[in-house]
This record gives C-alpha cells, sequence and structure tokens, in this order.
C-alpha cells in the first residue's frame, strides 16, 4: 500500500490533485539542495510544519498557492464550482464571492441569483425598489445593472413575506433557512401589519400568491405592502372583502404604498344601502397613500370602487385599472384631491370618475371608456385639473358638468360618445382647452340651462350631429377653435342662448356655418366662416346676434342668411365669394347691415325678397369679372 501510495504521490498530475493537502508521506524527507533562488529549505518544513516566511531586502514575499487551493481557485471547471454554489443561500454565496476573483465573478452569475430570487420573492422579472414609494419590473437583458436579480434582492432583502402555510416550515428549519433571519413570515395580512406596529421589520410586506378573503385591514401607519408572484403579479394576489372596505386608509398612513394585487369587493347582498360607505379603497382625511398598478373591482350596486373623501385626502393612484364595477369607479369628494395618472377605467355602470363638494383633483393620461354612463361627472362645486385623458365610447357624455362645477380640461380627447362630447348644464361652469373632440353621435359640446363655461383652443370636428350647441339659455366663451366637418351646424345657438364666440375657424361642414334661431342671441366676432354645405351664417326665428368684424367666404351656397324674422346686427364684416348671394333677407326678417365689405358673390350681394327688410347704413361692393 505504501508503495501504490509512493506511485500516485509521484505520479503524472501530482500537483494538480485537489486531494494532495490531505496526503501525508510515510517517511520524513529531509532536504539538502538548495532552492534555485539560494534558500534553504527548513528541516521543520519536510515534517509537515510550515515553514518560516522568509525575508528579502526587508520585503516579504506571500508563498505561492497550494496546489489543492490552487486547483480549487484556478482549475475547477466553472461547472463544477456553479453546481457547487447553487447548494449555496444569498449569505454563503457573498461570503464566496470575496475569496478570489474569479469566484467573485462565478458567484454574481445571474442564472443564481434569480433561482434565489424566485424562490424567495417569485417574480419571473427583477422587482426595482430604487427608493421610498417607486416600483417596478424590468426585463434582465435590458436592464442597465449586470445582474438586475442580485441588485433587487438587496433592494428588497429586509421585508415580511404573507405566504400561508409556509411560516411554519420556515421557522421550524433555521438550519435550512440560515442568514435569512432578516426575513419574517405570516400566514395572514393581518399578523404581518401587527408585526409592523411591533418594530420586527421596517414596513415592507410581501403578500404572496393567493387569495385573501375578508381580513381587517386598516391602515393607519406609512407601512408598503406589495403583491408578490410569478408572472402577471396583480392576477394572482387577491385581496377581497365582503362585508367591510377591502382597504381603509386613515390618518398616518402617509407616505404608505400597496401595489401589484387585485382588490375586490364582493358584499353577498350587492344591493344593501349601508354598503354605500364600503368601497375597494377607502381613503379618509388627512392620509396620502400610493396606490400602484392594482386591478380594482367591485360588483356592489350602490357607493363606489374607490372613494377619496375628507380635507386632507390626497392619494397618488397611478397605473390601476378600476374597471367592471356595479357602480362609480373613481369618487372624490369634500374637498379631497390626489394625483390620479396613467389608470385605465371602464365598464363601470355609472361614472367613471365622479368629483364633488369642492373635490379637487389632478387626473392625467387617463383612459376612460366603454362606460355604461358618463365618463366624468363633476358637479355640486366639483372641480379638478384634467390632462391628457383618453375619454371615449361612454353611453351618455365623455365629460359632464353641472351645478357650480368648474373643472379644466386640457389636451384631451373626447371623442366617439354615444351622445355627446362635453355636456354642460345647470349653471355648469369650467374650461376646456386645447382639446380633441371629434366623432360624437351627437354634438361635441352642448351647453344648456345659464352654463357659461370657457371652449378655447380645441378641435371639434366630424361629429354626427353638430359642433358647439348652445341652447336652454347657455352661455359660455367660444373661443379660438377649429370646427370642422360636422353634420350639421358648426355652432347652434338657439332658445334665448347669448355666448360670446369669436376667433374660430368653422368651415367645411356638412350643413351650415352658424346657425342661430328660436330667439338666440350672442356676440359673434372676428371669426373664420368658410366652405360650408349651406349658409355661412343663419339668423332666424327672433333671434337677434351680433355679427362683428367676421371673414364668411367661400361658401357653397349663402354667405348670411336671414329668414323668417330673424333679426341682429351685421358689422365691419367680409362677405364673398359665395356660390349665391353674399347676404339674403327674407319673411319678414329685419336686420341692421353697415360697415361690410360683400363682394364676389355670384347671384350679388344683397337679396332681398319675400317681405324682406333691412336697415340700410353704409356698406361696399364690389364686383369682380
Amino acid at each position: 500500500a505504501a508503495a501504490e501510495m509512493a506511485i500516485e504521490e509521484s505520479g503524472p498530475g501530482a500537483q494538480n490533485s485537489p486531494y494532495q493537502l490531505r496526503r501525508k508521506t510515510l517517511l520524513p524527507k529531509r532536504t539538502t539542495a538548495a532552492s534555485a533562488t539560494g534558500a534553504s529549505t527548513s528541516s521543520t518544513e519536510a515534517f509537515g510544519h510550515r515553514a518560516k516566511r522568509a525575508r528579502v531586502s526587508g520585503k516579504s514575499h506571500d508563498l505561492p498557492a497550494a496546489p489543492a487551493e490552487q486547483y480549487l481557485q484556478q482549475k475547477l471547471p466553472d461547472e463544477v464550482v456553479l453546481k457547487i454554489f447553487s447548494y449555496l443561500l444569498e449569505q454563503d454565496l457573498c461570503q464566496a464571492a470575496c475569496v478570489c476573483k474569479r469566484f467573485s465573478q462565478l458567484a454574481n452569475d445571474p442564472i443564481l441569483w434569480k433561482r434565489l430570487y424566485m424562490e424567495v420573492f417569485e417574480y419571473t422579472r427583477p422587482m426595482m425598489h430604487p427608493e421610498p414609494g417607486r416600483f417596478y419590473q424590468v426585463s434582465p437583458e435590458e436592464h442597465e445593472h449586470p445582474n438586475p436579480w442580485k441588485e433587487s434582492f438587496q433592494q428588497l432583502y429586509k421585508g415580511a413575506h404573507v405566504k400561508p402555510g409556509f411560516a411554519e416550515h420556515f421557522y421550524s428549519n433555521p438550519g435550512r433557512y440560515k442568514g435569512r433571519e432578516n426575513m419574517l413570515y405570516y400566514d395572514t395580512i393581518e399578523d404581518a401589519l401587527g408585526g409592523v406596529q411591533e418594530a420586527h421589520f421596517d414596513g415592507l410586506i410581501f403578500v404572496h400568491s393567493g387569495i385573501y378573503t375578508d381580513e381587517w385591514i386598516y391602515i393607519e401607519s406609512p407601512i408598503t405592502m406589495i403583491g408578490a408572484a410569478p408572472g402577471k403579479v396583480s392576477d394572482k394576489v387577491v385581496i377581497e372583502n365582503t362585508r367591510d372596505s377591502t382597504f381603509v386608509f386613515m390618518e398616518g398612513s402617509e407616505d404608505a404604498y400597496v401595489g401589484y394585487m387585485t382588490i375586490k369587493f364582493n358584499p353577498d347582498d350587492k344591493s344593501a344601502q349601508h354598503h354605500n360607505a364600503h368601497h375597494c379603497l377607502e381613503i379618509t382625511v388627512n392620509c396620502s397613500p400610493n396606490i400602484d398598478y392594482c386591478v380594482i373591482r367591485s360588483t356592489c350596486t350602490v357607493g363606489s370602487a374607490v372613494c377619496v373623501s375628507g380635507q386632507g385626502a390626497c392619494p397618488t393612484i397611478k397605473h390601476c385599472n378600476i374597471s367592471d364595477c356595479e357602480n362609480v369607479g373613481l369618487y372624490i369628494t369634500d374637498h379631497a384631491q390626489g394625483i390620479y395618472e396613467d389608470n385605465e377605467i371602464s365598464n363601470n355602470a355609472l361614472a367613471g370618475i365622479w368629483v364633488k363638494n369642492h373635490g379637487n383633483p389632478i387626473i392625467r393620461r387617463n383612459h376612460i371608456h366603454h362606460g355604461r354612463d358618463v365618463g366624468v361627472f363633476t358637479f355640486d362645486h366639483g372641480m379638478g385639473y384634467f390632462e391628457n385623458c383618453n375619454i371615449h365610447r361612454n353611453r351618455i357624455a365623455g365629460f359632464e358638468v353641472k351645478a357650480y362645477a368648474n373643472p379644466t380640461v386640457v389636451r384631451c380627447e373626447i371623442h366617439h360618445g354615444q351622445t355627446g362630447g362635453i355636456y354642460v348644464h345647470e349653471k355648469g361652469r369650467g374650461q376646456f382647452i386645447e382639446n380633441k373632440i371629434y366623432a360624437n353621435n351627437f354634438a361635441g359640446v352642448w351647453i344648456t340651462s345659464n352654463s357659461d363655461p370657457t371652449i378655447r383652443g380645441n378641435a371639434i370636428f366630424n361629429g354626427n350631429q353638430g359642433g358647439v350647441y348652445i341652447f336652454g339659455d347657455g352661455r359660455g366663451l367660444i373661443e379660438n377653435n377649429d370646427i370642422y366637418g360636422n353634420a350639421l351646424a358648426g355652432i347652434q345657438i338657439r332658445t334665448n342662448s347669448c355666448p360670446i364666440v369669436r376667433h374660430n375657424k368653422i368651415h367645411d361642414g356638412q350643413h351650415g356655418g352658424i346657425y342661430v334661431h328660436e330667439k338666440g342671441q350672442g356676440v359673434i366676432e372676428e371669426n373664420e366662416v368658410y366652405s360650408n354645405t349651406l349658409a355661412g351664417v343663419w339668423v332666424t326665428t327672433g333671434s337677434t346676434p351680433v355679427l362683428r368684424k367676421n371673414r364668411i367666404h367661400s361658401g357653397k351656397q349663402v354667405g348670411v342668411y336671414f329668414y323668417d324674422n330673424g333679426h341682429g346686427v351685421l358689422e365691419d364684416n367680409d362677405i364673398y365669394n359665395h356660390m349665391y348671394s353674399g347676404v339674403q333677407i327674407r319673411t319678414g326678417s329685419n336686420p341692421k347691415i353697415r360697415r361690410n365689405k360683400i363682394w364676389g358673390g355670384q347671384n350679388g350681394g344683397i337679396l332681398v325678397y319675400n317681405s324682406g327688410l333691412f336697415f340700410f347704413f353704409v356698406f361696399f361692393f364690389h364686383f369682380f369679372y
């Protein structure tokens, strides 16, 4: 046996054997020859004792690595090292990375960290958490960090996990999960929230895959609660309640965060009146939580899915889906505010958004569509700033304003409404600025019953009826709009309505440009009205508008047409190039016409017939041949 061992010791590859450190020679050997560098070998080294470090010129030199150490660090195949590392948990893996440069590279292998990461957090893509209140998933191949799995692991490491049935296994196997003392496991969300109050961790709660029913979730501290599941996270983590509001945020929950889960309110008695006070999310006074990437559903036929109520209620709700609810989607009232961005709000039984009683939210880039009622409803002094929203295919108006409500709506698209686009009534107000309003079944904008909105800088086009319809004592400022391609009149004014209409372009309509009838009034000045199928301006049935400094031209019929007791003032206008006469007056009409340029009409300048009259001042005819 000694001979065989000696042969094995001296055989080829002896210096590369990983077991060489474990073997001892049978007989001590004394080295008498000097080394190539001239340094002698101590007799103690021959008996297996460590030699003293030689000193040369006062500087120390490390000894070369022992053969086994050298083999492990340098020559053991990567695949074998990675296989060994795959049995380590994250802390041991980080310690192995400190051994040498090669181990550091191998221990940072993304596949190793992906396995560990998915075992703990379940995400199939890294969930980055660069700062409080901000989470987002990334594609590993496209992320700037070479190992986003490890980066995310570090960001999410200290937290509590709600994973039903796993807590007992975790705490009964401390050796298996050595190094994960900072991770806490609970069976219920209520237990995890209790752990926050006991200061076991810094408030980060992961809710793992499952359906959590009828838990008492009242949040009054700045916790962070996020779903943790493979694939589309919010589909796998479902929290629902059948008796009470699913989530209630109370004073003290400033900067709380809830994200990446489905939140449902699903009562057994869906029409019970006491459910008016119950919601999927209820946000009360003096709190400002962040709600992010949640799916929110309510099957209750009263109340709303999300209710934000009271002074100081100011949440941030982003990237959420508030759809298929049997009541109002988002309800903001009683001086509440908040920021609501990039949400999908659709197919709700009542309005997608209600704003009431001095509620004043900021609502940007929301997609509000296919509602079974109105898209956005502001009433009873409701306010709000709405920007870059896409509002379409709602059963009633896309945007309704009523009862002293005064919203500001900027650069939104309001289109394909099954009735109208914007409906302002019962003393509603509001500023509608630089929107695109098109392809609605009824008028693009309706203004009635003493309402007084500002409609400025909008494109109002391709409506299946008129562009702007003002009736029933409507008021308003209609200014700097581009109104074209509508099936009926670009602007229609009737029944004692008296708007200010100025600086608009009203053109290429399939009907007339401006139609004033049934005692309509108003000041119509400095507009350009052209290329409409019928008259540029119609005034009829006791109406008395003032038309001043307009350019009315290139129409396919008459420029300005007074008939059936149409009256009013026509002054300082430039009326030219119509297929018929520039002005026609008939059947009891009696307008005042002064200081106009009327020229280029193919059937004359002014045509008065059938008992028409007009009060003549000074005007100019220009004829070109």
